[in-house]
């Protein structure tokens, strides 16, 4: 049975009637912080997998360079990762013929990546909905829209492909690592004996350094266990220092624990406490510092993009060294030969002990901030208010890396060389990233 013309005219004009007015100036506002935003929620993705600092660093680097690709032809000044990036030759472009709204295409591409990387898909999938729940809520003309979410998904599918070539994926079928019998190599440590965490990190593909060992902070003081010996007093410092810290110590410990593995055992149960990374800790520095500027988000993009690749490089760059030289923990090292009832403040972390990651990791983001925002950018850091920690405040982002950096040595889990070489290297590695990557014509 056919409809009369008139009968349709009525039911798409209805139609229309109910269809949310377009606002532009809406949309853009609801875009303008969605970075951030969204990088808190895919956080909360990260964190519930319980991800390793290392692989929740990749995570955050792919989906933020799929956010700037998809953003930056609001501006036609900017450039491409694409040829500067290892491995990224090319990605797909816009058709001339069609409209889009980019940042719509950003954040597409941002969660489409994300949700790529991890394991709870559902609930990362979650946050694309929401993204495409809020424009229509507002308003955009149909093919706008389909052509916006096309292309997003099309740019996610192109750097998803190529992040499955960096190496990630054959990483565990390399050898299982083994402990070796020399008492100066790593060992695993209490409460758990947790196996090392990602031994063959060195084999993945880096972002924008020449190798993995581009930065190689060079090896630790000699294993000894003389009294008289370079490398007891720096585990007697370590020893020491734990059994002396006030209260302003303990609290910069615990603020810059970030450990997402700490786990606690009961009975016959072992539990996760999750908890952030040290990269997700400074991207949740790089969010807040881009809402309280009122970033735009082209800018956003860029911070984010650029942050996240230092903090992913470092990780890697660390990871060369750890299993080069597989130094002992002062946890370790202590009870074997100082005192065996003592007990480090945070839990040591499943991974050999030279350069400290939050060291190389705070202090490669740091650089970048402090380049992007100025070397006086104070900032209260709220990032682990969630996870009940109360914020703290500081003068720069050179200060609060400072601050990650010692606070290894408060937690007794690093020597202090493997602090101070480690804020060379993510200096080194920070550096690097902005000397190398070209963003604006």
């Amino acid at each position: 049975m056919k409809l009369s013309t008139n009968i349709i005219l009525v039911l798409l004009l209805l139609l229309s009637a109910c269809a949310p007015e377009q606002d532009p100036k809406k949309l853009d506002t609801y875009f303008e912080g969605a970075l951030s935003d969204y990088n808190r929620r895919l956080t909360d993705v990260i964190v519930s997998d319980i991800f390793t600092p290392p692989v929740a660093s990749r995570i955050y680097a792919y989906s933020n360079i799929a956010a700037y690709e998809g953003i930056r032809f609001l501006d036609s000044t900017k450039l491409s990762l694409a040829s500067q990036l290892n491995g990224l030759e090319k990605l797909p472009q816009p058709s001339p013929s069609k409209t889009y709204y980019f940042p719509l295409v950003s954040m597409v591409a941002f969660t489409n990546v994300g949700e790529g990387l991890v394991f709870d898909l559902e609930k990362a999938d979650l946050i694309e909905q929401e993204v495409l729940k809020q424009v229509q809520e507002i308003g955009m003309d149909e093919a706008t829209y389909e052509n916006s979410v096309a292309y997003g998904k099309q740019l996610a599918s192109a750097l998803l492909q190529w992040a499955g070539t960096d190496g990630y994926l054959r990483r565990t079928a390399l050898p299982r690592f083994s402990v070796n019998e020399d008492p100066g190599r790593w060992r695993p440590t209490p409460p758990d004996y947790m196996e090392a965490i990602e031994p063959h990190w060195n084999t993945l593909r880096t972002f924008v350094l020449d190798s993995a060992g581009q930065f190689d902070p060079g090896l630790p003081t000699a294993f000894d266990t003389d009294k008289n010996s370079k490398f007891y007093q720096e585990a007697i410092e370590v020893y020491e220092t734990v059994k002396q810290l006030d209260t302003t110590q303990i609290e910069i410990a615990k603020f810059w624990d970030c450990n997402p593995n700490i786990s606690t055992t009961k009975g016959h149960l072992m539990y996760f406490q999750q908890q952030i990374s040290p990269g997700g800790h400074w991207i949740h520095i790089a969010a807040q510092v881009l809402e309280e500027q009122k970033a735009g988000a082209v800018f956003s993009a860029e911070v984010m993009a650029l942050t996240s690749m230092a903090i992913a490089d470092g990780f890697i760059s660390c990871w060369d060294q750890k299993y080069k030289s597989q130094l002992t923990r002062p946890e370790t090292y202590i009870n074997t030969y100082i005192d065996p009832d003592w007990m480090p403040i945070l839990q040591t972390p499943a991974f050999p002990e030279h350069t400290s990651g939050h060291s190389v990791a705070s202090n490669a983001a740091a650089t970048v901030l402090t380049e992007l925002f100025g070397k006086d950018y104070a900032f209260v850091d709220a990032t682990e208010v969630p996870y009940g920690l109360p914020v703290r405040s500081f003068s720069s982002f050179h200060q609060a890396s400072q601050e990650a950096a010692i606070s290894r040595l408060y937690g007794g889990i690093h020597y202090r060389p493997a602090i101070e070489l480690g804020i060379t290297q993510g200096q080194l590695v920070g550096k690097h990233v902005l000397e190398q990557i070209q963003l604006s014509d």
